[in-house]
């Protein structure tokens, strides 16, 4: 099954929108980090880096050859890849 590439970018974005938000609130700094350090990466800053990977997954994908939901599954594993290679880094 092959999506339309207008529904395939809305639903990547949206993919790496969440990946981000939920990586903030799961896998972020602890509320006594932030009190402490006084800084916290914000929402706006995960869910940037959540677009990206999910944006980079999605492109492998399509250079691979996969079609319809496996660019979605690949969307969720890049945003969640460098989601996490984001935080070792920093």
């Amino acid at each position: 099954m092959k999506l339309d590439p207008a529904v395939t970018f809305a639903i990547v974005l949206a993919i790496g929108i969440l990946a981000g938000l939920l990586f903030n609130r799961f896998a972020g700094p602890g509320w006594l980090k932030r009190q402490i350090s006084g800084a916290a990466p914000g929402m706006v800053t995960s869910a940037l880096v959540g677009v990206a990977g999910a944006f980079v997954g999605a492109e492998l994908a399509e250079v691979l050859k996969l079609t319809g939901y496996a660019v979605l599954i690949a969307a969720v594993v890049g945003a969640a890849v460098v989601l996490f290679g984001w935080r070792v880094v920093k």
